[in-house]
């Protein structure tokens, strides 16, 4: 499955380059809401929540309504879980708070607590990757825990796991199929993948082995129609 994702910043839709640097924006919403209706889920991220500089959650709250999303981005507590779902998301991406603030150890009683509030079915969990290690804090910070680690301890409370590999996010280089595999192997949750997918050969190699795609910029600059 092609999942769209719609990154917002400033009050419009951007894509970055692993992270960081803008390459492209837009503020046609409803003309992108139109594209992506066919989709049956589409992913969307507040990247100014996400590294705490803002919000967009009157523009999050209006793709929701509009669009079967998975919505990411600051969601830090239960009660911010419960309001996003509220306003519409199907799911909720969560990252950074799977972690005990200043220990950088993964917080097990959190993302049980979060399950027991919301249902684990409505739970995506973020395995954002920079070389190989977990990456936090809208990828500012780099921890030792690898996405492999985070999967055997975390499985019990989600839907789904998330694993974006930041090293190629937005470079269109393609994928590293070899990285997702062990991933596959440790999991039975729905696992999608993303950074850097740029053609259909990828995504349906993705399918072959069970694992979803989430592409932004192949997308917006017309590489990969949707």
């Amino acid at each position: 499955m092609l999942i769209p994702s719609i990154d917002l910043m400033g009050g419009k839709i951007v894509q970055l380059v692993q992270g960081r640097t803008k390459a492209l924006e837009f503020d046609d919403f409803e003309a992108w809401v139109a594209r992506f209706s066919k989709y049956p889920l589409v992913q969307l991220i507040d990247l100014d929540a996400a590294i705490g500089t803002g919000d967009n959650v009157k523009l999050v709250s209006k793709f929701a309504r509009q669009l079967p999303c998975q919505v990411g981005g600051g969601i830090r507590s239960v009660e911010v879980a419960q309001t996003a779902l509220a306003a519409g998301a199907q799911r909720v991406i969560i990252g950074s708070a799977l972690f005990a603030q200043n220990k950088d150890k993964l917080d097990r009683d959190f993302a049980e607590r979060l399950a027991d509030a919301v249902g684990s079915n409505r739970l995506v969990f973020a395995l954002d990757a920079i070389g190989g290690r977990v990456a936090i804090h809208g990828w500012r910070k780099v921890i030792e825990v690898t996405p492999l680690e985070m999967v055997e301890a975390l499985e019990p409370w989600c839907g789904a796991f998330l694993y974006t590999h930041v090293d190629t996010e937005g470079l269109l280089q393609g994928f590293p199929q070899d990285v997702i595999r062990p991933l596959r192997a440790a999991t039975g949750r729905q696992l999608i993948a993303a950074g850097g997918i740029r053609a259909q050969s990828e995504i349906d190699e993705l399918h072959a082995i069970g694992v979803d795609a989430v592409v932004g910029m192949a997308i917006y600059q017309g590489i990969l129609s949707a």
